[in-house]
């Protein structure tokens, strides 16, 4: 197996800012970046023409592009009908402002998809995926749903309803084996008609956990990424570790990938540890070995 994918990094792992985490990127090795586009400098609110044009410009003078933005709201996702008229253009601005960064792929977390579809969570979050799905395609975009929060098997049952492709799936493989205790390479299988982007992220699952407190549901607390990292890292459930240390077997997994025929990002994700880019130089030289 020799891959020829090209290397992500989410440049919010780094901490530091958007403009030192390219520098910091470019430095790693890594060809392209993910970038949180929900808030602060990045909310496309904030972003005119101009400053949109001088990013791109920026990054790409540093040899740089951008694999995805990442568009997730927090809270429960998509799963509360009174939140999904601001959610939903709120995301569609966020793919307007992807296309005029250089990608077409916004990464979400659309809160956990129900096991039944005659749920009124289910039937909500169809509904906002169904118009999200149309919006993207109408555009030559895609929302791409992170993996992790339900089986591989209920995400799929899901994308399956929908009348595009326009909402698919950002793969993390790590998210899988921490949560839900899912089979990634069964998943990548199971998925390979949705796959458009991925992470690169390793974990092990120490003790089985309801998914539901860890991303959140109606009824349940909302998800929120410090919480999750607080989880992560207290290592009471699961624990999300340095490439090659957990339980993602990144042979069968990178195998998987090409066997699909998936040619997109491998987008490095470091959400805890107190030497992220340490950790993210080490994750670049880790996938270039498969090279």
């Amino acid at each position: 197996m020799k891959l020829t994918n090209k290397i992500g990094v989410i440049v919010d792992s780094f901490g530091v800012g958007v403009r030192e985490g390219l520098l910091k990127t470019k430095d790693a090795g890594a060809e392209g970046v993910q970038i949180y586009a929900v808030k602060g400098e990045m909310d496309p609110a904030n972003l005119s023409l101009t400053a949109r044009k001088e990013l791109r410009s920026y990054i790409d003078g540093l040899g740089l592009e951008i694999s995805a933005l990442v568009g997730d709201l927090g809270g429960h996702g998509f799963q509360v009908k009174e939140d999904n008229a601001w959610k939903v253009e709120k995301s569609k601005r966020i793919v307007d402002l992807a296309l005029d960064l250089g990608t077409n792929i916004v990464t979400t977390h659309i809160g956990i998809v129900p096991h039944d579809p005659s749920s009124e969570v289910y039937e909500t979050l169809h509904a906002a995926c169904e118009e999200l799905g149309q919006y993207a395609k109408s555009v030559g975009a895609y929302f791409a749903i992170e993996t992790g929060p339900e089986t591989a098997a209920d995400l799929k049952s899901f994308l399956d309803t929908l009348s595009t492709n326009g909402v698919s799936v950002n793969f993390d493989p790590a998210n899988m084996v921490m949560v839900t205790g899912d089979d990634p390479v069964q998943g990548v299988k199971l998925l390979k008609d949705y796959i458009v982007h991925t992470h690169v992220k390793d974990g092990l699952r120490l003790k089985e956990v309801d998914p539901r407190d860890v991303y959140g549901a109606v009824g349940y607390a909302p998800m929120d990424h410090e919480k999750i990292a607080e989880m992560v890292a207290s290592g009471a459930f699961f624990r999300e570790v340095p490439l090659g240390e957990g339980a993602v077997d990144f042979d069968a997994y990178f195998a998987a990938l090409q066997e699909i025929g998936y040619t997109g990002y491998l987008t490095i994700e470091r959400e805890v540890g107190d030497q992220p880019e340490v950790d993210i130089r080490k994750a670049v030289q880790f996938i270039k070995q498969y090279r």
